[in-house]
């Protein structure tokens, strides 16, 4: 039986928003290890269900589909990121401590 993930992905580095960061994604766990092609050097594996990423709205949505095609699933969830205010006037607060 083929073992599959749901996770909502955090943003790349190389973005500054998060703009592709709301849906969840429903991926195949990989069933055989990646190796090089012995000509090109690529890297490739034996089954193509790691190739496969299937996007939902909800999370509920992807659960759904995971029971209706009978998959053996796990759901990660999300690091919520924490939000720390910050004011460019503290920068020169008279109590600031100096490093």
């Amino acid at each position: 039986m083929a073992r599959a993930r749901i996770i909502r992905p955090a943003k790349t580095a190389m973005q500054a928003g998060r703009a592709k960061t709301h849906k969840w994604v429903l991926e195949y766990e990989p069933a055989t290890p990646r190796s090089p092609d012995p000509l090109m050097g690529w890297s490739s594996a034996g089954d193509t269900l790691n190739q496969i990423h299937v996007k939902f709205d909800t999370l509920e949505e992807a659960q759904a589909f995971a029971q209706k095609l009978e998959l053996d699933y796990s759901v990660v969830e999300p690091h919520e990121r924490s939000f720390k205010p910050k004011s460019y006037a503290d920068n020169f607060r008279f109590d600031r401590i100096r490093s």
